[in-house]
């Protein structure tokens, strides 16, 4: 049995729901009825890495990491391919530079998404401490 199942249904048109767990998505390729792929995908990568921030800055001990609220951005290619993504992660507590960086490196290998990913498009993160 897999560890992942979801079902994906569409009536018609360029819009589907699919049923993840108890819970449904709503995407839609032309952003009428929901978000496209593509912006799904970025929203999920962020909130993929948002909580491995966290469990990132309890492996450093900063546990009180505040609020945390990532801007995420993405560039396409000709294709409507994702090309590059971007993280600009606000952090409420107030760290040194070398931590947040360390963090957010630890971040990379704990996001299951990031380890999906094809390495180009991992995101390139920038961290600013003390934002909130």
């Amino acid at each position: 049995m897999a560890d992942i199942e979801t079902s994906t249904v569409s009536e018609e048109g360029y819009a589907s729901t699919s049923q993840v767990g108890e819970f449904d998505l709503q995407i839609d390729a032309t952003d009428e009825t929901g978000p496209n792929p593509n912006a799904t995908l970025v929203a999920t990568y962020a909130s993929c890495y948002l909580p491995a921030l966290r469990v990132g800055g309890s492996q450093r001990g900063e546990e009180e990491l505040g609020t945390i609220q990532i801007d995420a951005s993405a560039e396409l290619d000709d294709d409507d391919d994702l090309e590059s993504i971007a993280f600009d992660v606000h952090v409420e507590a107030d760290l040194d530079d070398e931590t947040a960086a360390d963090i957010a490196e630890r971040a990379e290998g704990i996001c299951h998404v990031h380890s999906a990913l094809r390495e180009g498009l991992h995101a390139d993160v920038s961290v600013y401490p003390g934002a909130f």
